[in-house]
């Protein structure tokens, strides 16, 4: 299951070819200030730390988490956050952030512990692993989205650094995993397996984070999904303030986790314009955010966004609409960076008042995880899935730099065009 939420150009027009390379051509990032873009900067640069510091040397494992308060390093570290981590090694070298040379050697270091000696089943990796050994931690599931996660930093690396061995490693890694196997007697995908149950009973079934993970399996060469999986989960229409856009009883990174990597600008299915109603599900957030500034008056045009976070009590996953967990003034940076891309200016509004009024809410590494002024509460720690939403969108917006770099593998293309995405006219 997802981390947090159990309950969380030459390829691409050789092999699409004629109109369908031209519904997958980037298209041109937003336009922002350059000062929006120097504070997007700043904060990409922050968040690149968390990745270059909180890390293996030696296994490339990211941790799950760090406490910028007061540092106590863990061992636990996560296969999703580890794929953010790959994303972030492409962005900083892109940026400036680290050299060639020590960027390509982490990549190198972590693919080749990924290859052969990370513990995996038919290619898929436990959700929770030691940074410094790779042992299973906490009887962890092998996870279907987190090894989705880790896939799509795995495929941009071999986009990026266009090295022999980053290039096979990444190939290696990608071609093991046997979605057929995940699939045998549904074309609902579970959320991961254990060896002392097996399957879990939850499916993959409902509109989510899940876009990523069925489109990577339908574009294996090796073991892919058929076809029918695409449109075997549900896509069910919420309404709020006269907005209809599809949805889930999910928290705001559900719109988000799968536009990371796939670009789904101009383009869609059957079915729905996922960028565009991302952008719908972003407004529709604000404005019941807003909403809710009746009962918590911190929430404003100025200051809105929740998503699975921290709180000053325990690990919630709340959002809404409709209202999901036990809200309570509580704000989530990372709600609001996950969106740039979808709502550039409301988006970037809430970030720079977040920077300018609330310092104990920045740190090191960029934003802390969550925070809530209406107790003077504020968290110690920074999550890695969270930091690296906010990095990669940040650069989406930017330069669209994430897009343009994933979407040049073949498996991304292959995936795309099996689940019937066409261009959208403009």
């Amino acid at each position: 299951m997802f981390p947090h939420a159990r309950t969380r150009r030459t390829v691409l027009q050789s092999l699409a070819g004629g109109a369908l390379a031209t519904a997958f051509a980037a298209q041109p990032p937003s336009s922002i200030s350059p000062e929006d873009d120097a504070f997007l900067h700043q904060l990409e640069q922050a968040n690149f730390l968390f990745f270059q510091e909180q890390a293996s040397p030696a296994t490339g494992l990211v941790r799950d988490r760090a406490n910028v308060r007061a540092p106590a390093p863990s061992v636990l570290s996560s296969i999703a956050a580890t794929g953010f981590g790959l994303t972030a090694m492409c962005i900083g070298h892109q940026r400036g952030f680290i050299s060639y040379p020590d960027a390509r050697n982490r990549v190198l270091a972590t693919l080749r512990f990924l290859w052969s000696k990370l513990p995996n089943h038919r290619g898929f990796f436990f959700h929770w692993a030691d940074i410094n050994t790779g042992e299973r931690l906490w009887d962890s599931e092998v996870s279907s989205v987190d090894t989705a996660i880790l896939l799509c930093g795995v495929l941009t690396c071999r986009a990026h650094f266009r090295h022999a061995e980053i290039s096979a490693l990444a190939l290696d890694i990608f071609n093991r995993v046997q979605w057929s196997w995940l699939s045998e007697d549904t074309p609902l995908l579970p959320h991961g397996w254990t060896p002392e149950i097996g399957f879990l009973p939850y499916r993959w079934d409902y509109y989510s984070e899940l876009m990523m993970m069925y489109l990577l399996g339908l574009g294996s060469s090796t073991w892919p999904l058929r076809p029918e999986a695409w449109h075997a989960w549900k896509r069910v229409t919420f309404e709020y303030d006269g907005i209809r856009y599809i949805g889930s009883f999910a928290p705001l990174f559900i719109h988000q986790y799968s536009q990371a990597w796939f670009d789904f600008r101009g383009k869609r299915d059957q079915y729905a314009d996922y960028f565009y109603n991302s952008s719908l599900a972003t407004d529709v957030h604000r404005r019941f955010c807003i909403e809710l500034g009746k009962q918590f008056p911190d929430y404003t045009g100025d200051l809105w966004g929740i998503t699975a976070s921290d709180s000053i009590s325990c690990y919630q996953v709340w959002g809404g609409p409709p209202l999901t967990g036990p809200i309570d003034g509580t704000l989530v940076p990372s709600a609001a960076a996950g969106s740039l891309p979808f709502q550039p200016a409301a988006c970037l509004r809430v970030l720079r008042t977040i920077r300018n009024r609330y310092a104990n809410a920045w740190c090191r590494y960029g934003f802390v995880n969550a925070f809530n002024p209406l107790r003077n509460w504020y968290d110690s720690d920074v999550v890695g899935i969270d930091t690296g939403i906010t990095m990669l969108m940040a650069e989406n917006l930017r330069s669209g730099f994430v897009w343009k770099t994933f979407m040049k593998n073949p498996q991304a293309v292959r995936g795309m065009r099996a689940a019937g995405f066409r261009e959208v006219s403009p």
